[in-house]
């Protein structure tokens, strides 16, 4: 076949009818011509418009990076004004310090159209009556119900209460008010702004609560050296962290309190001598201790670590010393003997200085908190009120129903007299009305021992009362002072720890307590309110 020779095929009716339906039409050059020109209009109409958008864009903005400068320039502008601009005050101050000034006033969520039409209200009910001020007022319309009650309100509440005030009327009312007291000013400023601030404004208090003493039981005081014998003494000391034990096993402990171990620090044994009371001097570097068979008592130098034994005191008629008492002021020991006397006597020269006389035996005594005036109470219930440097006798008055006085103490802040008696009855008085009436009156009467009270002692800060007798197990209640009521969960009545109670103690800022039993052991409790030793 020859590859160059092209083969034309017969042509067909349908294939000549397809090509000629394929072939278009002749154009008319007229109407080519129009056709071109209208295209033409359109494109530059559609141009101008490009351009007049545009140019309006470079009015309003300006260029891209025109644009871009004005805002910088602008910018640099407000920074220089808001540097140069003195401060606005024309501002109204008020409106300052309370935002609920600028707040507009909400509008009612629902309204009912009822409401606001005028009805007639039968005056008629029991509920209703007695707002009627005359016969006429069978009925009324409930607008002027509404504004009866409102007044009827008012009289009964002595004026419009703030809160019912709305933030207008209170505004007038507190320009009204601008000569007032300046102080009425300052707790609205305060009140207005603690209500402003957000936060926690329950803290714990400093005062001791009532009701529930929060405590923690401590190993026993003296675990390190238990006494086999009763214990007579149980004493803090009152600047170190020690505390000291004595008793019948003719020995005297002292302990390092830590809450823990309490570990022994030192003892000593007193020959064939018998503890009946051990104390600490003011200043806390000795200890006495007196015996309870003769007179001669012992003194201990603890920075020397020498016991001295005194067998004399000059100027002192007494078969035997067992009670005595330390001055607050310091060096001089109150001595109780026998038919009512009391001597004052050195620890430097071991010499009586002077003696006063009550009548009866005596049953108590307690230094005032500066020393210059002893309050002594005889077993017949009277109480003398004694100026020490004079020795005499201020005040003297009966303890309200006391027929056999048996203990005393007073409180350190100088506010609180109590009066132990053998009934158990445990009264509390003011020391100000001790001092100068003639027939005080007991704040309180604690009536919760049963048997005689035969220990008194306030805790340092005088919030509490601790009150025991040695008569009967677990007769130990300590009193809130400042609600004269009794602690509720001291002791623990399903254990037996306290057993008979002998003497009562409080470290020196009340954060230990302890107390000295006839079992031998110094039972120690931890007070959690207070946080120092």
């Amino acid at each position: 076949m020859d590859v160059g020779n092209v083969i034309k095929l017969p042509v067909t009716e349908e294939r000549a009818a397809a090509r000629k339906r394929a072939r278009p039409p002749p154009c008319d050059p007229e109407e080519e011509e129009e056709k071109r020109q209208k295209n033409v209009q359109r494109v530059s109409v559609l141009g101008a418009e490009d351009r007049a958008v545009r140019l309006l864009e470079e009015l309003v903005f300006g260029a891209e990076d025109e644009l871009l400068q004005r805002l910088v320039v602008e910018e640099e502008q407000e920074d220089e004004e808001q540097t140069e601009a003195p401060p606005v005050e024309d501002e109204d101050e008020d409106e300052k310090e309370s935002g609920l000034q600028l707040r507009p006033t909400p509008a009612s969520v629902w309204v009912d159209e009822d409401d606001e039409q005028e009805e007639e209200v039968d005056m008629e009910h029991r509920y209703r009556r007695n707002m009627i001020k005359g016969d006429a007022e069978s009925t009324m319309s409930k607008q002027k119900l509404q504004q009866r009650m409102r007044e009827q309100f008012q009289r009964s509440m002595g004026g419009a209460p703030s809160w019912a005030e709305t933030s207008g009327r209170k505004k007038k009312k507190k320009k009204k008010n601008d000569d007032d007291d300046d102080d009425d000013d300052e707790g609205e400023e305060e009140e207005d702004d603690l209500l402003r601030r957000t936060g926690n404004f329950v803290v714990s208090s400093d005062r001791l609560p009532s009701g529930i003493l929060r405590m923690k039981k401590c190993l026993h005081a003296n675990t390190a050296r238990p006494s086999d014998d009763r214990l007579t003494t149980v004493q803090f000391h009152p600047s170190a962290q020690v505390v000291m034990t004595a008793g019948l096993d003719q020995s005297v402990s002292l302990f390092q309190v830590d809450g823990k171990t309490n570990p022994k620090i030192q003892s000593i044994h007193l020959q064939r001598f018998p503890v009946h009371q051990a104390a600490f001097s003011h200043d806390g570097e000795t200890v006495i201790a007196t015996g309870t068979t003769n007179k001669m008592f012992y003194l201990y130098d603890m920075m020397e670590g020498r016991v001295t034994p005194v067998h004399t005191v000059r100027g002192l008629n007494e078969a035997r010393v067992k009670e005595f008492s330390v001055c607050p002021e310091g060096g001089a020991l109150l001595l109780t003997g026998s038919h009512g006397y009391l001597h004052l006597l050195t620890l430097k020269t071991k010499e009586v200085v002077r003696s006063m006389k009550i009548n009866g035996d005596v049953a108590g005594v307690a230094f005032s908190p500066d020393g210059s005036k002893v309050f002594v109470n005889s077993e017949e219930g009277e109480v003398y009120v004694w100026d020490v440097r004079s020795s005499r006798c201020v005040n003297r008055f009966t303890d309200d129903g006391c027929v056999k006085a048996t203990s005393i103490a007073a409180s350190r802040n100088g506010q609180y007299l109590a009066c132990g008696s053998q009934s158990g009855v445990v009264n509390i008085y003011s020391q100000e009305a001790c001092l100068n009436s003639a027939n005080p009156k007991p704040m309180k009467a604690v009536m919760n021992l049963l048997t005689s009270a035969t220990s008194l002692t306030f805790n340092p800060t005088s919030e509490i009362l601790a009150i025991a007798s040695r008569a009967e197990d677990e007769a130990v209640r300590l009193v809130h002072l400042p609600s004269l009521s009794v602690f509720s969960n001291f002791p623990v009545s399903k254990r037996k720890i306290v057993y008979r109670a002998t003497c009562l103690d409080f470290s020196p800022h009340g954060g230990f307590f302890s107390l000295a039993n006839n079992k031998g052991h110094a039972p120690l409790y931890r007070i959690l309110h207070y946080r120092s030793f």
